[in-house]
């Protein structure tokens, strides 16, 4: 479905990894992931996901970095 028209309400999801993506809204939940706590159309939860998920890396490897620095 192309952007322009799709209407339909989508959730920003994350995983144990701290990587974020969308799901539609009345789906279930893909296993591995839960809410993060914001719901809209596909253009706002890819504006939420770019405002909140700034650092790409995957949280163990995050921690990894940490100890060895």
């Amino acid at each position: 479905m192309p952007e322009a028209t799709d209407d339909r309400s989508y959730r920003v999801v994350r995983n144990d990894e701290e990587q974020y993506s969308l799901v539609l809204a009345d789906r279930p939940l893909p296993k591995g992931w839960r809410p993060a706590g914001f719901e809209g159309d596909r253009t706002a939860c890819l504006a939420h996901i770019g405002a909140t998920w700034t650092d790409l890396r995957p949280v163990s490897l995050r921690r990894r970095l940490a100890t060895t620095a």
